[in-house]
């Protein structure tokens, strides 16, 4: 589910009316985050990337901070883009500046949420700061492939836990409906930080025996395998629509489909088996995650077997000829790359990998930081060298367009397909340390006081 979400245009109205509602949604591809809308989420062309027309300004409208990567306005997308940055630099083996670090660090606000950008971090947030869950769990993610940031982490998964709506997923900004892409990005990130999504559930009532949790959200998104849904089977929309409704979405299916499994936007291949098929559940009854997110794979195979590459829907009001005719998604086919090829179906992403060598090199270029991370994802999850990916040296493009990093060392041999690689278990680090860490602070708060400290209310933006 690495896309880099949504367009500048559907950013800068989120900015309007995030007060309001912020869902995530990622257009061209997976370059940035999700564009708050009630309706599901324009598809990317990458995996999260935003469409060539989304792009923001080469001449940014505030200050570039140091250590920031990117020359573009980062309004939008500074954290997301940074964070996905690191990400893409861990997995090809590469020690990123401690400026880059401090930057990303610097953008938390103290309730432990990440806004998408603030350009003064010296001064505290404030209530016109819009903190947001995809730039926090991306920020997590991010981290906890750097080590020793587990008290850091710790306090953005509180964050976290605080905003987690009552079906037990997360919209874009505190307090809006859950969409498939944030409660993706969060699961991810939880994994990251080794805490078990199914540990965080709502009601936190002690005598409540049950709640809902993130798999709950998410598997609520997933479209039946049954005739009635047509192409759409097996598929993940963003959010219902007004009806109640679920139209697949492409870009948030590829997230749902890493987060079902339990993955995070860097994953290691597994051995390739069998075509996915879509299952249904028995009746009245829902799938399980996994098997929501396999019949989810087998969507986005079937959506890849055409062209090998997932397209971007004509722009609402667009007319043939004039916007209008479908174009290549490149963001959400690398997510879609990702997503399948974590799941034991590398077969079936072949020929999108071909693809992308062949056509992804213009739009990366275009869209910076966040497309190279995503492709530099893909490569990571098919075994691909990401210095020679269809003639272009990933890693060092995306090292250009940040401060110089410390070290650029090949990243060492993977143990095999099945197993993780170490790059991976790096992102991984903090596991269950993290968590026994937020337990350690909770008890000695009731050591101190006498009495446990009651959880925060989720934050309103």
């Amino acid at each position: 589910m690495t896309t880099v979400r949504r367009c500048t245009a559907a950013l800068a109205v989120t900015a309007v009316l995030c007060a309001a509602f912020a869902p995530a949604a990622h257009a061209g591809g997976d370059v940035r985050p999700p564009a708050p809308s009630s309706s599901p989420s324009p598809s990317s062309s990458s995996s999260p990337s935003p469409a060539p027309s989304s792009a923001p300004s080469s001449s940014p409208s505030v200050k570039l901070p140091h250590g920031l990567y990117g020359d573009k306005d980062p309004t939008y997308d500074g954290v997301w883009r940074q964070s996905l940055a690191l990400l893409g630099q861990a997995a090809a083996g590469v020690r990123p500046s401690d400026d880059a670090v401090r930057w990303l660090k610097r953008q938390r606000c103290a309730d432990g949420g990440f806004p998408a950008f603030r350009a003064d971090p010296a001064a505290p947030c404030g209530a016109d700061t819009l903190t947001d869950s995809n730039s926090t769990a991306a920020a997590i993610q991010a981290l906890s492939s750097l080590g020793d940031q587990r008290p850091f982490m710790a306090a953005s998964v509180e964050w976290l836990r605080a905003t987690q709506n009552k079906d037990g997923g997360w919209g874009y900004t505190p307090g809006t409906p859950s969409d498939a892409n944030s409660t993706s990005l969060v699961i991810g990130a939880l994994t990251s930080a080794g805490v078990r999504p199914t540990s965080m559930r709502v009601p936190r009532d002690s005598r409540a025996t049950e709640g809902k949790d993130a798999y709950d959200a998410l598997v609520a998104l997933s479209i039946p395998c049954d005739a009635g849904s047509g192409a759409d089977a097996g598929a993940f929309a963003y959010q219902p629509d007004q009806d109640g409704g679920l139209t697949a979405n492409d870009d948030a299916t590829a997230a749902a489909v890493l987060a079902g499994l339990g993955k995070r936007l860097v994953s290691a291949p597994v051995t390739a088996g069998p075509a996915p098929t879509c299952a249904p559940a028995a009746a009245s009854a829902r799938p399980s995650p996994e098997r929501a997110a396999r019949n989810g794979a087998a969507y986005l195979a079937s959506a890849l077997a055409a062209t090998g590459h997932l397209d971007q829907p004509p722009l609402p009001g667009a007319e043939s000829g004039d916007g209008g005719a479908a174009q290549p998604d490149v963001g959400n086919t690398a997510d879609a790359v990702v997503a399948l090829t974590a799941a034991g179906y590398g077969d079936q992403a072949t020929g999108a990998l071909e693809w992308l060598k062949k056509n992804s090199g213009p739009w990366a270029q275009q869209q910076g930081p966040a497309a190279y991370a995503q492709l530099i994802f893909a490569a990571y999850a098919t075994d691909t060298d990401p210095r020679n990916f269809g003639g272009i040296d990933l890693v060092e493009r995306l090292n250009a367009t940040g401060p110089t990093p410390k070290s650029v060392a090949p990243p060492e041999p993977r143990p095999g397909n099945a197993a993780e690689s170490a790059a991976e278990s790096a992102i991984a680090d903090g596991g269950a340390v993290v968590l026994l860490w937020v337990i350690g602070i909770g008890v000695v708060a009731a050591l101190g006081t006498g009495f446990l400290v009651s959880r925060r209310k989720t934050r309103q933006p």
